[in-house]
């Protein structure tokens, strides 16, 4: 029951006191939907680094392939926006589907390899200019409906949906975990020889969870680009969308799942409300600083870390 209401009360919090504390103020609800954007990646990417036992360094291949399909469905099919947003990431997960031969590869090969994917990627929104305008990009793409009288297009519109898909995917996250295949996975971690002999095909559900990462990412790429109506290849493909996420999900604690989105807000409106002020020029190097100090003090993120303060504080009164 305590639960429970510490839950409703993070919801009402998220959902009504952020929009009532800044919703008068585009620039910093702007600031607010990017920092989701990213803990949405980073959220994705914890999935497949902590149950999927992979680390990806290339998530920038899902995102902009998902950005790419909801965009040109939405313009040159005339699919509505919500709907082409969900075609996004079924999009990315096809796009997954070309690299699952690379699964038989284990640590940096894998995280090489699929880098690898997000250049030819890029490669290929450049060069297919008849679809997705080459270099050029793509302009005036359709925005958030308007629902209800209320337009999505909206910072605090594009706040509450991007916040909405984020806990959706948090949920999904969750109940993978608890099940009997996220047992099995854990089980993985500690010896993918072991669990084969016990009948557990590990390549299977790697493969899962490859499919289940990309569309994640797949959906917060097309939520972004008709966030912001414009899409070009070195932006959707850039590898901020990888390098970002990943400090976030360490700092914030990539083996929880909140963490991951705590780590995206907390370092990203640091780095720029505080950070780029401070530095204007290489200001992203402090966030290499305080990832490192992270690493050395609290090797499992800032939310355990948190916790165990709290822990000895109450049994300090």
């Amino acid at each position: 029951m305590k639960l429970n209401k510490m839950i409703i009360a993070m919801l009402l919090a998220v959902y009504i006191a952020v929009p009532l504390a800044f919703g008068s103020d585009n620039y910093v609800m702007s600031l607010v939907v990017a920092s989701m954007v990213i803990g949405g990646i980073a959220l994705s990417w914890a999935l497949l680094g902590n149950l999927g036992g992979m680390v990806s360094f290339g998530h920038a291949a899902f995102f902009g392939v998902g950005a790419y399909a909801s965009a040109i469905l939405s313009m040159k099919f005339g699919v509505p926006v919500l709907i082409s947003i969900l075609l996004g990431g079924v999009g990315a997960v096809i796009a997954s589907l070309a690299m699952l031969p690379v699964l038989r590869l284990r640590g940096p090969y894998f995280a090489l390899a699929i880098l690898a994917y997000a250049h030819i990627f890029r490669i290929l929104a450049t060069q297919w200019t008849s679809v997705t305008g080459g270099s050029g990009g793509l302009s005036n793409i359709p925005r958030l409906p308007e629902i209800f009288g209320y337009d999505f297009s909206s910072k605090t519109g594009g706040y509450l949906v991007i916040l909405t898909i984020v806990l959706a995917f948090a949920a999904v996250y969750q109940y993978i975990r608890g099940s009997h295949y996220g047992l099995a996975l854990r089980a993985m971690h500690e010896s993918e020889d072991a669990t084969r002999v016990v009948g557990v095909n590990s390549t299977l559900l790697k493969g899962l969870m490859l499919l289940v990462s990309a569309f994640m990412c797949g959906v917060v790429g097309a939520f972004n680009a008709h966030y912001i109506n414009f899409l070009e290849p070195d932006y959707a493909f850039s590898g901020l969308w990888v390098t970002i996420p990943i400090v976030a999900a360490i700092f914030g604690g990539y083996r929880t799942i909140t963490g991951p989105i705590v780590g995206a807000v907390v370092v990203y409106l640091i780095d720029q409300l505080i950070f780029k002020n401070i530095i204007p020029s290489g200001h992203q190097l402090v966030l290499g600083v305080l990832l490192v100090a992270m690493i050395v003090f609290s090797p499992d993120g800032l939310l355990p870390l948190l916790r165990k303060l709290t822990r000895r504080t109450h049994v300090a009164a």
